[in-house]
């Protein structure tokens, strides 16, 4: 790949899993990082993490933020601009869900703190990266962390689906916004991956049993493997590339998604069973 030694990278949810090892790979190739996340310590071990693997020179940084508060976005937008001057790429990948069952007996604010959390904080933190980049004339890549559930229906997963599908819609409509100052904008779409928070399920049972079939290679993926893409995404290979949806998945997109409910009804009855008429 293109030399991306230099580059100022921020990375939201750089904490653990996705985003850390989005950011691992930048700065083993000279880029500095500045992730951030709501845990300071979390981000402190990170931070000791990725610098054990970091190309000499390279430097990486921390500003604890939550991306759902604008003052937040802007200060962690300051730091990561501060360390050269300027800002070269940002992978938004704070995220995550708040709610898991049926739509029709969902709890409100569980959908709302999903939907402000993957949908709105992707959004203020493309909103401000896209403010500096137009400032130090233009040029630059954001990218979002949507999901397969994004794109097919994952049941039982409602809420966090339509969060990154609207994700997905932001990422397009900035890249036409933004392509007159040259700024790239692409989302990535990732299958079930093997982090800290997705233990228990790719640790086995019967949500994996449902996902493996739907998978044609066969296998949950790794961080670094997302991190690969994000890594192209930043670089100058993908100069040409925007308003783009890429799912790294092994494959799942071109099956179905995974049916949720499989692991609820493993803990009791089917959630809708309370809607039939005989309930």
């Amino acid at each position: 790949m293109g030399s991306i030694e230099g580059y100022t990278v921020l990375v939201t949810g750089g904490g653990s899993g996705i985003g850390e090892a989005s950011a691992a790979k930048p700065a083993a190739d000279g880029a500095n990082d500045v992730i951030c996340g709501r845990t300071e310590q979390k981000l402190v071990d990170a931070v000791d993490r990725i610098e054990a693997g970091a190309a000499d020179g390279a430097t990486v940084g921390h500003v604890a933020a939550d991306v759902t508060v604008e003052d937040d976005v802007v200060t962690a937008v300051e730091a990561a601009t501060a360390v050269t001057g300027r800002l070269d790429g940002v992978f938004a990948c704070a995220g995550g869900s708040t709610h898991m069952g049926p739509l029709a007996l969902a709890d409100l604010d569980a959908v709302e703190e999903t939907m402000r959390l993957n949908y709105l904080g992707t959004f203020l933190t493309m909103k401000h990266v896209g403010q500096q980049l137009a400032r130090q004339g233009g040029g630059g890549s954001m990218i979002g962390c949507s999901s397969h559930a994004g794109a097919d229906s994952f049941r039982y997963l409602g809420a966090y689906g339509g969060a990154k599908a609207g994700l997905d819609q932001l990422c397009r409509v900035f890249a036409d916004e933004l392509g007159r100052f040259g700024t790239r904008v692409n989302s990535i779409q990732p299958g079930i991956v093997s982090t800290e928070l997705m233990g228990p399920i790719t640790g086995g049972g019967p949500l994996l049993d449902d996902y493996i079939p739907q998978i044609p290679l066969g296998r949950v993926g790794e961080p670094a493997e997302i991190a690969e893409m994000v890594r192209f995404l930043i670089g100058p290979e993908s100069s040409w590339i925007t308003g783009q949806l890429f799912a790294v998945d092994g494959g799942q997109n071109l099956r179905r998604g995974a049916d949720y409910g499989t692991m609820l009804r493993a803990f009791g009855d089917d959630p809708l069973d309370a809607l039939a008429p005989d309930a």
